[in-house]
């Protein structure tokens, strides 16, 4: 399993995996990402950007997507949390999924694995990891824990009107 980074040439991948991650959301009875977010526009920014990345097999068939993020990310800046890191350069883990047809085959854990790794490699000067999930989205609030993150607090209506989203935060070492 490997990240690439994703160009212009990836947006239609891309956009065919978080719309499936939608779908599966949807079907879970999940309100998380049920709008017009993450739109085309924010996909062509964060491939633009460099925070894009496709996840794939060793056989390079596409498995998921992520956009990695630098700090500081105005998504949190209304956010009631209690950071654990305040001062020192963060990196913010953004729009993971996992198409369904890979679903069950420990594809997400490892995508985070890969994903830490990735960033505390390429980053050494990264003092700790944020990413958020809706409250009601328990699978991806259980993979987030398991792999050592802490609740720091929570945000409202940052994606959508009324949404609560938990944010999170791991420290690295």
């Amino acid at each position: 399993m490997y990240f690439k980074k994703a160009t212009l040439d990836d947006i239609d991948t891309i956009i065919d995996i978080l719309s499936d991650g939608r779908n599966q959301l949807a079907e879970a009875g999940v309100n998380q990402w049920q709008g017009d977010y993450p739109s085309r526009n924010q996909i062509t920014e964060d491939i633009m950007g460099g925070s894009a990345y496709l996840f794939n097999e060793d056989d390079h068939a596409t498995v998921g997507a992520v956009a990695v993020v630098p700090s500081p990310d105005t998504t949190y800046d209304t956010a009631k949390a209690t950071w654990l890191n305040t001062t020192e350069p963060y990196r913010v883990i953004h729009r993971v999924a996992i198409h369904s047809s890979k679903a069950g085959h420990g594809y997400a854990t490892q995508l985070f694995e890969k994903m830490i790794d990735h960033i505390i490699r390429r980053h050494p000067e990264i003092k700790s990891i944020r990413i958020d999930t809706h409250a009601d989205n328990l699978p991806m609030q259980h993979l987030i824990a398991k792999m050592g993150f802490e609740r720091v607090g929570e945000m409202v209506g940052v994606y959508h009107q009324d949404d609560v989203c938990y944010v999170y935060e791991k420290l690295i070492k």
